[in-house]
């Protein structure tokens, strides 16, 4: 649904960029959740092991938020609130690859949804604007958060800051010492980063007694921030991924994309995202879920690292969200709450579980997901920005390196096909990594196979 206009402008296209007018910027959320082949299982209370209550997630949530989560709304009105920031750079561009297209020879017409143009760089300010508009509205004045490689601390500081609130984020360990530039930029518009596992918390107390060299990971980092939400009446929680409702916000994504491929007479065979918790991934992929649920000849794939590979070496669990079992287990692809991912230089990306949603839709065949070695990540990350002039976020990258991997299969079989993929983020801020990379110092991560196993060993017993 489309911002009511008098005269409703066209499309316009520039070259091979395609960009949407004002009017169309998206004035509803798709929510996924009547589509789905199957309901989802409901949340367990970590506390009690049954479904968690409202008023247990009340302790950390808006009511909104909440309701979000759980409604079984198809579409869901955005507040115009949020609508006036989400329209500083949305719609954004979706752009036809044709460089990349001829360096790899390909017969695939590839396009990428380009959400590196936001104010942070990145798809998150999507989900941390509302998040931090219906926390203000509940009487909220701060909020703690977790970030990897510190995009999603990046978006919700400049929300925060659009609505006068402040926040606290806990980035990982490795992604902290790795991305100094990051901190610095959160640090700009108001937020105190601490590295992850901190002293600041029991949670991640503990993690340094035990370990004190610690890389961190996403799940301590969460425990840390829930922890620092539930200990204060002021504070809540805001996540950048994994739940329905910031899957939910993300769908403005997918929905402009489909809109601007329709305009060139386009529909996607291939859908690919890069996939950590699965917002980004989501956000592009669910509002082809009704079509590809009808028997659309659309497969949508997400794409993970192989060192920490959550959706093809996973077990389909209950499981909780964070290391310390803060959260509420849900049922989901988890490599255990204990796993701990090797470093890398996708920090975006070290979860050890999936989107309930997005893990739903795999278990029932309706999307695909691979993994892919941080060498080949790179290499296709310099091949995009030597043919498409921008140089993607690692994270952004392994989306690309899927892409550059399905063309050259459509090259040997001599097949036309659209691809559709989201350039997540761009990499300006993850130079270190890339000067490793360009110096011989960045290799592929080897096999996790010893630690997933003994981490998954330690799940929860929960029945479904």
């Amino acid at each position: 649904m489309s911002r009511p206009t008098t005269t409703k402008p066209a499309a316009r296209l520039r070259g091979d960029v395609i960009t949407l007018p004002a009017a169309e910027l998206p004035t509803r959320w798709y929510n996924v959740l009547p589509d789905l082949p199957a309901p989802l299982a409901p949340p367990l209370s970590p506390a009690t092991g049954k479904p968690v209550t409202p008023d247990e997630l009340g302790r950390i949530f808006p009511p909104q938020l909440i309701e979000q989560e759980m409604s079984q709304e198809r579409f869901i009105a955005i507040p115009e609130e949020v609508l006036d920031i989400l329209a500083m750079w949305r719609p954004t561009p979706l752009v036809r690859a044709r460089r990349l297209e001829a360096a790899l020879g390909t017969p695939a017409r590839i396009y990428y949804k380009h959400e590196g143009v936001s104010p942070t760089g990145s798809h998150k300010p999507n989900t941390a604007v509302p998040q931090a508009y219906f926390n203000k509205q509940h009487g909220i004045q701060r909020l703690s958060t977790e970030t990897g490689a510190g995009q999603w601390g990046s978006a919700l500081a400049f929300a925060t800051r659009m609505f006068g609130m402040t926040c606290r984020v806990f980035m990982v360990r490795v992604s902290y010492d790795q991305k100094p530039y990051r901190r610095t930029f959160m640090r700009l518009f108001g937020a105190e980063v601490f590295p992850s596992p901190s002293p600041h918390t029991a949670s991640g107390r503990a993690i340094l007694e035990s370990a004190p060299d610690s890389p961190g990971s996403l799940g301590i980092a969460i425990s840390e921030a829930v922890e620092e939400a539930a200990g204060r009446p002021d504070t809540n929680y805001a996540l950048g991924s994994v739940l329905n409702h910031v899957l939910l916000h993300q769908t403005v994504i997918g929905q402009e994309a489909k809109r601007q491929l329709e305009m060139v007479g386009e529909r996607p065979d291939f859908i690919f995202g890069c996939h950590g918790g699965g917002s980004n991934f989501g956000g592009l992929a669910l509002p082809f879920v009704p079509e590809i649920m009808a028997g659309a000849s659309i497969r949508a794939i997400a794409v993970e690292p192989d060192g920490c590979p959550s959706l093809t070496r996973g077990r389909y669990a209950f499981d909780y969200g964070d290391t310390a079992k803060l959260t509420p287990m849900v049922r989901m692809y988890t490599l255990g709450h204990d796993f701990i991912p090797p470093a890398s230089h996708a920090g975006g990306l070290r979860y050890h579980g999936a989107s309930p949603i997005v893990s739903a839709l795999l278990n029932a065949g309706a999307i695909g997901a691979e993994a892919v070695a941080q060498g080949d990540v790179f290499r296709c990350a310099e091949l995009f920005a030597h043919t498409e002039g921008i140089v993607p976020a690692p994270e952004s990258a392994h989306a690309v390196a899927a892409v550059v991997r399905k063309a050259a299969e459509l090259r040997e079989e001599g097949r036309e096909a659209t691809i559709l993929f989201s350039l997540s983020g761009h990499g300006l801020f993850d130079l270190g990594a890339y000067e490793a990379y360009l110096d011989g110092r960045l290799g592929d991560q080897g096999d996790q196979g010893e630690a997933i196993a003994a981490a998954l060993a330690a799940l929860p017993d929960v029945r479904p």
